[in-house]
């Protein structure tokens, strides 16, 4: 049996054992119940969170994988819009882009080549003789065409049997191939104040100011700069 003991004549203090006043050598142990409370989970209950779990850990992972890809969007889109403003300024301002369509300038320049157009040229300066210019059509400025400037303004301009005179100067043209020379006459005549004479390196193949006049300077575009294609005969100009 055990021995009898007397009751604690205070009250219990915070903090002290609850094993106060026990026989030496009995220790209390916890109830079955408070033991296992909260662990005991059905196989059901334990395959369900799990489930749970893995659910939050692949939602986490799709959030993760979303925001990467919308940055990466969000991103080239920036990039994109960026190249545009840059492309648009570049056309409007700098340099454009052109093909040549047509035989008028060979043997210079062929059919179907590519050409990058200096628009910035002739904002700073005026066109040369011998430059080769990209000019609005006078007669329908919604077309463009690629010639070759030969006489200035204030300048006199003849033409006699195809060979071209500028002041009474015979120009030098070595650039034309003998079968594509003209043999029709033009002039005299002096080229009125903001205007240019432009000509056509195919002279018997070419429609120019021989035929619609003089070339307004606002009408002209800039100056083709390179051939960028065919690559085998690219060149600057």
């Amino acid at each position: 049996m055990y021995a009898a003991y007397d009751a604690p004549s205070d009250m219990e203090q915070p903090g002290e054992s609850v094993t106060q006043g026990l026989p030496d050598g009995f220790k209390a142990e916890p109830s079955e119940a408070s033991a296992e409370a909260g662990i005991a989970l059905s196989p059901a209950e334990a395959t369900a969170a799990q489930m749970r779990l893995e659910y939050d850990d692949r939602s986490a992972m799709y959030m993760h994988r979303l925001n990467v890809w919308k940055d990466e969007l969000v991103a080239w889109f920036k990039t994109l819009a960026s190249a545009a403003v840059y492309a648009t300024l570049i056309v409007t301002f700098g340099f454009q882009v052109a093909r040549v369509e047509g035989q008028s300038m060979a043997p210079t320049l062929a059919d179907q080549d590519r050409l990058i157009v200096n628009k910035l040229a002739y904002r700073m300066g005026e066109p040369r003789r011998g430059d080769i210019v990209m000019l609005y059509y006078p007669l329908n400025p919604d077309k463009s065409f690629v010639k070759r400037v030969m006489a200035q303004e204030g300048d006199q301009v003849r033409i006699v049997d195809g060979r071209v005179f500028v002041n009474d100067v015979p120009t030098v043209d070595d650039f034309v191939l003998p079968e594509y020379r003209s043999h029709d006459d033009f002039g005299p005549t002096i080229i009125p104040e903001g205007y240019d004479f432009v000509m056509g390196d195919h002279r018997n193949n070419s429609s120019d100011s021989r035929h619609w006049g003089m070339v307004p300077k606002r009408y002209i575009i800039g100056r083709v700069q390179l051939r960028w294609w065919p690559i085998p005969t690219a060149r600057v100009f």
